[in-house]
């Protein structure tokens, strides 16, 4: 890959609630927790996946908005 970025979709999470966590997993052969952020209720996070974030974990309640819609966690 070289010095290319791999760099995919934005999203949005709203918490709805205190202490909603936020878990980045990686991307490759074996799927680890790499960073982690803790919201609280009306806090919004803008994130991005990357050449290192495959997938994201989100506990609590929150608001989660994609290019594809938007999903709410109490559903």
């Amino acid at each position: 890959m070289g010095n290319e970025t791999v760099q995919g979709d934005y999203f949005v999470i709203k918490a709805k609630e205190n202490g909603v966590h936020v878990i980045g997993l990686t991307r490759g052969h074996d799927t680890r927790f790499h960073h982690t952020e803790k919201l609280d209720k009306g806090e919004i996070m803008i994130a991005q996946f990357t050449e290192h974030t495959s997938a994201v974990k989100i506990r609590g309640k929150a608001i989660v908005m994609t290019r594809y819609g938007t999903v709410n966690t109490e559903e």
